[in-house]
C-alpha cells in the first residue's frame, strides 16, 4: 500500500457483490483507484497495522467472524487485536469487503455507497 496518497486503493474481492458495487460506484465516478485482490495478494501484519490506523476502528469491527477460518483460529469475542490481526494476515478471507482506502483514512464499504462521502471530498464526482 505504498501509493501516492492520493491514489485510492480498493481492497476487493472480485467474487462479493458488494465489492463489485463498490468498484463500479468508483469507475461511475471517474475516480481512478488501484485494485487489490487482497485474497491473491494478501496484506502483510504491517500493512494491517496500518489499515486499523486508517479506518479508526477495532479489528473485530472488520473481521469476517462467519468464516471458517475464524473457528478454525480459535477466535471469539476476548481475541486480542494482535490475535485477530495475526488471523487476518495468515487468513485474508476474514478481511471484510471491500475497503477503500484514501490518504490516512479507509472505510468499510457496507453498504457500497458508504465510499461516497471519501470520494466526494477529492471532488471528483
Amino acid at each position: 500500500m505504498s501509493e501516492a496518497p492520493d491514489t485510492p486503493i480498493l481492497l476487493h474481492n472480485p467474487l462479493c457483490s458488494k465489492s463489485r458495487a463498490a468498484r463500479a460506484l468508483l469507475e461511475e465516478h471517474g475516480v481512478a483507484f488501484r485494485e487489490r485482490r487482497y485474497l491473491e495478494d494478501p496484506l502483510s501484519r504491517e500493512e494491517l497495522e496500518a489499515l486499523r490506523r486508517r479506518l479508526g476502528r477495532p479489528v473485530a469491527d472488520w473481521i469476517r467472524r462467519g468464516e471458517p477460518a475464524y473457528a478454525e483460529a480459535g477466535l471469539g469475542e476476548r481475541s486480542s487485536e494482535a490475535d485477530l490481526l495475526a488471523a487476518v494476515a495468515a487468513a485474508p478471507e476474514l478481511l471484510e469487503r471491500p475497503i477503500l482506502i484514501l490518504g490516512d483514512r479507509a472505510i468499510v464499504a457496507r453498504p457500497p455507497d458508504l465510499i461516497l462521502p471519501l470520494i466526494q471530498k477529492r471532488g471528483r464526482t
